[in-house]
């Protein structure tokens, strides 16, 4: 009785999450920054960085230090093997239904021959993951990308995308399967990539944190240039510069040492933008 209800509450968050987009959601932004809440945004922007100076970037050194590679490299596969289910029924709802295959094929590989998702057996044998997510899923229904929004602990994101992240963490189908002690499991697996990511990128994390004029804004423009780009090339069938769509507009593409010519809407989030 108590998982039906509580099943039937989180089908009626969804609901009332949909229908929240919808009343404040805006067309797609091309170009360019909507945040009217910058003030707010910005005393996020503040918690957060606080939050990264006196813990996050601490906790992930020792850990990196201390939890020898392979082992770091292990809990974060089984960190991204559990958001598998979540992509395969991503790929459904954005009408992809090859990547959704695919994605389940990796589940089952990594959790059965992959020890749990430990080894990405998968990815040696062509199955790369195709990840994706609910907010990917609304902009391939057209839904804009509504204001920018920078969240406690999560950091930048748009409406669209803080939306998308709370359905995905409440309907990954794992979440209706794996009980206690194994859920913990689970949360610690995520905790532990989230440290080892800080750790990976300490070097541009700091320098943008904390080697910026303004932190929040280089942050801002980074996330909305990379995101933007992500969701374009995804809904055209490229690859951009990486697995995950990534387009590095400062990257070599001829080979011979010179810069690749920026796309016409890049924004630069290292210009100067009170530049006269």
């Amino acid at each position: 009785m108590n998982k039906h209800l509580t099943l039937r509450g989180r089908l009626v968050l969804i609901g009332c999450s949909l229908l929240a987009l919808t009343a404040c959601g805006t067309p797609p932004v091309a170009t360019g920054v909507d945040d009217p809440q910058e003030e707010v945004n910005r005393e996020r922007h503040a918690f957060n960085k606080g939050f990264d100076r006196h813990l996050l970037r601490p906790v992930s050194r020792g850990y990196g230090t201390v939890v020898p590679g392979p082992i770091r490299t292990g809990v974060s596969n089984v960190a991204e093997n559990l958001e598998a289910p979540s992509d395969a029924v991503n790929g459904l709802l954005q009408g992809r239904p090859v990547n959704a295959l695919q994605n389940t094929a990796r589940f089952a590989v990594n959790s059965t021959i992959g020890i749990f998702g430990i080894f990405d057996v998968a990815s040696h044998i062509g199955l790369p993951a195709k990840q994706t997510d609910f907010g990917e899923t609304m902009y391939t229904w057209g839904v804009g990308e509504g204001v920018y929004v920078e969240n406690p602990f999560f950091g930048p994101s748009t409406e669209r995308d803080t939306w998308g992240m709370i359905v995905d963490t409440i309907t990954n189908p794992l979440h209706f399967l794996i009980q206690s002690p194994e859920s913990t499991y689970a949360t610690a697996a995520k905790g532990g990539e989230l440290v080892d990511d800080r750790y990976t990128y300490s070097a541009t994390i700091d320098d943008l944190l904390y080697d910026s004029a303004d932190s929040y804004s280089q942050a801002r423009l980074a996330y909305l240039q990379n995101r933007r780009f992500t969701l374009q090339q995804n809904a055209g069938g490229g690859t951009g510069g990486g697995d995950d769509g990534f387009i590095d507009p400062y990257a070599d593409a001829s080979g011979d040492g010179a810069a690749a010519p920026a796309p016409a809407d890049f924004i630069d989030p290292y210009e100067d933008t009170n530049a006269q």
